[in-house]
């Protein structure tokens, strides 16, 4: 089942090794509009969104850099235009020759526990009309339709406790709110492999009925 990024798990520990980190360059994610915060838990609208994605199966981590490598392969150049992807998540690659495309943050997994789905979510300046012709397969590109999520913040590794722990607390909240929820759980990361593991940003996302 699709969802908007956010999530289950990113260790990004196979491809994004290929990328240079420059700290003056910006990060570009996607826009929303917050409809209100509770502590670590905010309600947010975003828009309609273009995706870049994978389906995958296998255990969380195995699935995520199978499915981060399969995207990361086509946003640096393995398409139609051979155009190359600039990462900003927080990480950017900047390739010499063709057309540069600037990822935003976050990377997204889902899924049911055997088969995920890994998402790149495009930047806002794209349409699905001017983005690079995959020339893989397995690799999609989709329209997201306009979304209400309940989100909750936390840094840390993401490991299997801290995302039951936290969907648990989320689930909880959505319930006493008496909100709908839509869909799966989500898990967006938003650092590299290489950020401490109290620095790192995560998000668990659910999708919920706009009220």
């Amino acid at each position: 089942m699709h969802k908007i990024w956010p999530i289950l798990c990113l260790s990004f520990t196979v491809a994004i090794l290929t990328i240079s980190a420059s700290p003056a360059m910006a990060v570009e994610e996607p826009a929303f509009k917050s409809i209100t915060r509770d502590g670590d838990i905010e309600i947010r609208d975003y828009p309609a969104l273009l995706a870049a994605e994978a389906q995958v199966e296998g255990k969380r981590e195995t699935a995520i850099n199978e499915g981060f490598r399969l995207i990361a392969d086509y946003i640096f150049g393995n398409n139609r235009q051979k155009a190359k992807v600039a990462m900003t998540a927080p990480v950017t690659q900047s390739a010499s020759g063709g057309q540069k495309i600037a990822m935003t943050a976050p990377v997204t997994q889902s899924g049911n526990g055997e088969t995920w789905t890994v998402r790149f979510i495009m930047p806002s300046r794209y349409t699905m009309a001017t983005l690079p012709e995959p020339n893989n397969p397995k690799v999609k590109l989709v329209a997201i339709a306009p979304q209400r999520f309940a989100v909750i913040r936390f840094s840390g590794l993401a490991g299997e406790t801290d995302i039951a722990t936290k969907t648990q607390a989320l689930t909880a909240w959505i319930k006493a709110k008496q909100l709908t929820v839509q869909g799966e759980a989500t898990l967006a990361r938003y650092d590299p492999p290489w950020t401490l593991w109290f620095l790192r940003r995560n998000e668990l996302m659910i999708p919920i009925a706009a009220q």
